[in-house]
């Protein structure tokens, strides 16, 4: 008997799909000896472990230098401008975007770079920009909005402080408007934020150290002073997010109301700390 080598419609049309798209034609003459069979589509031996997704820790890097290095950020969106839209989770759930950083830090450089590349602003960005009638409409449009707090729990009339760093780069026109988004802010009378128990430099003393829940090198927290000059949680040795007191105590995590941390005090002394959020709850004994 013959062998028939016509190929069906429906095949022909896939084979123009894959031709289009510029990949290589499957060889039907070895597709029923090797269904299988791996192509190889990279030029190299290893393919990224979170392929296809962005390796994690340039999504780090992305936000955490849109803080603080423009020349680094535009290293890495030129390559990768969908980059500039990147969003990163602290701990806790305290996400933020590369432009939520560079807005709270009042890089208006990086910020307006950042959204030339596609980046989303936020009503805090315009707050740092001074953008008076877009703030203002939002503020109009949407009842509260001011109350809601930005990445790390910055208020909003914050980040338009923020927008006061890079006066000397600024227009007097854009000067103005900053000055009217700050007044504006300010005059709702709810736009800095929660309010929080104060906690001096001496209180803080006692709380400063290590903390293990665990035998393992990093099982543990560090609390220490951020640049905020506020007490701050991260990994032993690490960096970590700003405490908020509520209570004696008690603290908040930054940008995670939901995450709450009590210390054990006994005889004066701080024992050790609880760590509860949602679906955790961590008890670690002071060490250091």
């Amino acid at each position: 008997m013959k062998k028939n080598n016509n190929i069906d419609r429906r095949t022909s049309l896939k084979i123009g799909s894959l031709a289009a798209l510029g990949l290589a034609i499957p060889n039907f003459s070895l597709a029923s000896q090797s269904t299988n069979r791996v192509l190889k589509l990279t030029e190299n031996d290893t393919v990224p472990e979170q392929f296809p997704n962005i390796t994690p820790e340039i999504i780090e890097e992305v936000v955490g230098k849109s803080h603080f290095d423009l020349d680094r950020v535009k290293e890495l969106v030129e390559k990768r401008p969908e980059l500039s839209r990147s969003v990163w989770e602290w701990r806790f759930g305290d996400f933020e975007s590369a432009i939520g950083a560079a807005s709270h830090v009042g890089r208006r450089d990086i910020a307006l770079y950042l959204m030339s590349k596609g980046a989303r602003p936020t009503v805090f960005t315009f707050a740092m920009l001074g953008h008076f009638q877009v703030i203002k409409s939002i503020a109009e449009a949407s009842k509260g909005i001011q109350e809601v707090t930005g990445p790390h729990g910055i208020s909003l009339l914050d980040h338009a402080y923020a927008g006061r760093r890079m006066k000397d780069k600024m227009t007097k026109s854009e000067i103005e408007n900053l000055e009217k988004t700050i007044d504006y802010l300010t005059s709702l009378g709810n736009a800095d934020g929660e309010k929080y128990i104060e906690v001096s430099p001496e209180e803080q003393k006692k709380y400063l150290g290590d903390y293990k829940y665990g035998y393992g090198e990093k099982e543990g927290f560090t609390i220490d002073v951020n640049m905020r000059k506020l007490l701050s949680l991260g990994p032993i040795g690490g960096f970590g997010g700003a405490l908020y007191k509520i209570g004696d105590n008690r603290f908040t995590y930054n940008g995670a109301p939901s995450v709450i941390i009590t210390f054990d005090i006994q005889d004066g002394k701080v024992k050790g700390l609880k760590l509860s959020d949602p679906d955790v709850t961590i008890t670690a004994e002071k060490v250091s």
